[in-house]
């Protein structure tokens, strides 16, 4: 038996395990091959019927034959070129002229990323427009907000979710844009200079700058102005910094997550099975597994960059190989995790439980202490110091809260409504209506439905279009 990663079969989608495999790969190789051969042939230099080979073999990956060869010369894209040229007898002998492995490899990597990129925007937009419906759903359900992890003031549950939406979309924008910027090498020889391509084409009407474009047309990429052996490497660090900036915003949300599904905090929970087993020990236990499995996979991609920015920094001169073997992984696994990151989040968000317990609620306990900023506001506004009736209101709301300590009930209500001071500013019926701290939530719900009409707008028509 052989090591198996996770991401082979745990983590991330089949389509996006496809777009990383060893025969994707391959076939990719072969695709920029083709595109070089079909560009020389288009500028005299080799024949129509090698070329015409060389694409009908194009597909016919045998991995088996490209291992074995492999094992013998220790050099896996020319191993693959080998066994593309053993298959095709007449254009097996042009494959690969002029070129250095990083033409094949680096152009063939950003396809590769584009594809998974456009893979990740399809995934968040499908996040977005479950995060709207959610968010409708909830956009006036009152429930205690937290700062510094202790509670504050009410909010909704829909505003809640509007913050994780809009750092969300800033996101889809983001990679949008870095779709478009992903840049190849070009076609330009071991050291980016095009000399091959120089002698090749003397005396030719084709010009190199031609003939890369030529072939950059084909595979559906641009190339960088100026190139070395590869493209650029901190074009690297920008695309994993990009995914790690996406997995922060996911690690938040599953955070948050499983903080509301914690006893104290309340407010939403993620799906559990009516079969799904919590723990091997306690079988009452309903654990946020979905949500931790979003943060345990956010801290790799985001411990992925280092290693991104020590191959960009460390790149000498024309080019050093000692970025090769990390970014066989780091990239690949970074796109997975966060595939899987975002089929998670769809998990939760297609069935996130939101329905209030009463018995658990902390806006029950705490809210009456959030309503005395209220009471401050109002006292002030009727003629009050502001100091002076926040230290009142502070003695009051310590004194209730070692009552609730000592197990009694909350008197805080009650004390204000009977306190001189402040009845010398507002009546008691004012205060125990101030003191309903599920009507203090503002423009929250209003701003959620902002939220919603905004996804949608954006996303709902572009599908439409």
């Amino acid at each position: 038996m052989s090591y198996l990663s996770p991401f082979s079969t745990r983590y991330g989608s089949k389509e996006m395990r496809a777009l990383w495999s060893e025969l994707a790969k391959r076939r990719t190789w072969r695709r920029v091959w083709v595109a070089v051969a079909q560009a020389q042939a288009a500028a005299g230099l080799v024949t129509a019927i090698q070329v015409d080979e060389l694409r009908a073999h194009a597909g016919d990956v045998d991995l088996e034959r490209a291992l074995e060869i492999e094992n013998e010369i220790g050099h896996d894209l020319m191993a693959e070129l080998r066994t593309f040229a053993e298959q095709c007898p007449a254009g097996g002998s042009i494959l690969h002229w002029g070129l250095t492995s990083a033409d094949v490899q680096d152009n063939a990597e950003i396809v590769r990323q584009k594809a998974s990129l456009s893979l990740l925007l399809e995934r968040l937009r499908a996040i977005l427009l479950l995060f709207a419906e959610r968010i409708e759903e909830s956009h006036s359900m009152p429930l205690m907000g937290f700062t510094h992890l202790q509670p504050a003031e009410p909010t909704t549950l829909g505003y809640r979710l509007s913050i994780y939406a809009h750092e969300l979309l800033d996101h889809f924008d983001s990679l949008a844009r870095l779709h478009g910027r992903l840049r190849g090498k070009g076609i330009r020889g071991p050291v980016g200079t095009s000399a091959t391509f120089v002698d090749m084409l003397a005396g030719s009407e084709v010009t190199p700058e031609m003939l890369e474009a030529t072939v950059m047309e084909a595979l559906g990429i641009e190339a960088y102005p100026v190139s070395t052996q590869t493209y650029p490497r901190v074009q690297d660090y920008t695309l994993l910094t990009h995914l790690s900036g996406l997995a922060a915003s996911l690690h938040k949300f599953a955070l948050d997550l499983r903080l509301m599904q914690s006893p104290g905090f309340g407010g939403a929970q993620e799906p559990f099975g009516r079969t799904q087993v919590g723990s091997s020990a306690m079988p009452f236990k309903r654990n946020p597994v979905t949500a931790e499995k979003i943060c345990s996979l956010a801290r790799l991609v985001n411990a992925h960059t280092a290693v991104a920015w020590e191959n960009a920094a460390g790149s000498a001169l024309e080019r050093t190989l000692d970025d090769s073997a990390n970014r066989r992984s780091i990239i690949p696994e970074s796109f997975l995790a966060v595939d899987e990151m975002l089929l998670a989040a769809g998990l939760i968000l297609r069935d996130l439980r939101h329905e209030p317990n009463p018995a658990q609620d902390p806006l029950v306990v705490f809210g009456p202490f959030a309503a005395t900023e209220r009471i401050l506001t109002a006292a002030v506004k009727a003629g009050a110091d502001r100091v002076a009736m926040h230290e009142r209101l502070r003695e009051h709301s310590m004194h209730a809260w070692e009552q609730i300590q000592e197990g009694q009930p909350n008197p805080l209500i009650d004390a204000l409504a009977q306190d001189t001071f402040i009845l010398g500013y507002l009546q008691p019926g004012k205060i125990r209506e101030l003191m309903d701290a599920e009507n203090y939530i503002g423009l929250a719900p209003e701003r959620a439905l902002e939220t919603v009409r905004r996804l949608r707008t954006r996303f709902v028509q572009d599908e439409t279009a």
